[in-house]
């Protein structure tokens, strides 16, 4: 070890660099006192620019979804008929919690550091999103240049804006819910399988036995010999 540092040591600098986790490229002389990065920030403000149009695309279709129904379906919930899976993934970005409330958590942050009130909810995600947005795209140039925990802040409105456009896009991860157990009879007793449908399709298969339900009546018989099982087992207990 070296009790004192050489000459090289003390020569050493290191060149300042962009603090967003994707990026961390050397900074220009031009950006001395920067953040992040003039590309990064480029790269950023059109995300944010894009997002109120991603979200109003994701918004609609997940009005749709809650609002869908099958010619002769009923929708109370003492319905009978299985209800249709919803697009999970989009109603996670368009409801509480989604696309609005990260957007605030960025803004809250840079309203503290820049000393300004905290702005109340704007209403809906619907209408606040537009407003969010464009605190951000109006600010981005500060944040680069002088909020130290942007670079964390730029990487979130990345993964937010990948999010929307690929459920736009079409590239969805579909959820999962539970609907229920096989009633299907296989040699003489219940397959039981536990049943889930995506959230994508209403299709059901079972992975037990291979039945399968996909229209809106065999969503009917489905449901009618789940609860026929369940009256039959009850009153085996009896």
């Amino acid at each position: 070890m070296h009790d004192h540092p050489t000459s090289q040591d003390q020569d050493q600098y290191e060149w300042p660099v962009c603090v967003t986790p994707r990026c961390g490229r050397q900074l220009w002389a031009s950006e001395t006192g920067r953040w992040a990065c003039r590309p990064c920030e480029d790269a950023t403000q059109q995300r944010i620019t894009e997002l109120p149009a991603l979200f109003r695309r994701l918004d609609t279709t997940a009005a749709l979804m809650r609002e869908a129904r099958r010619p002769g379906g009923r929708s109370s919930s003492g319905s009978k008929t299985p209800p249709i899976p919803p697009r999970l993934d989009v109603l996670n970005l368009v409801g509480p919690g989604g696309v609005a409330a990260r957007l605030q958590a960025i803004e809250d942050a840079w309203r503290r550091v820049l000393g300004w009130t905290v702005a109340p909810w704007r209403g809906s995600p619907a209408q606040a999103v537009p407003g969010l947005a464009g605190f951000l795209g109006n600010n981005l140039l500060w944040a680069c240049s002088s909020y130290e925990s942007v670079g964390q802040d730029i990487d979130d409105l990345r993964r937010l804006h990948g999010e929307c456009k690929a459920l736009v896009d079409g590239e969805r991860k579909p959820g999962r819910v539970q609907i229920g157990n096989c009633p299907v009879r296989v040699a003489d007793r219940l397959c039981w399988t536990p049943l889930t449908a995506s959230a994508a399709s209403h299709r059901v298969r079972c992975g037990g036995c291979g039945a399968r339900w996909e229209t809106l009546g065999e969503w009917r018989e489905l449901r009618a010999a789940q609860e026929q099982a369940l009256a039959e087992a009850a009153g085996v207990a009896a």
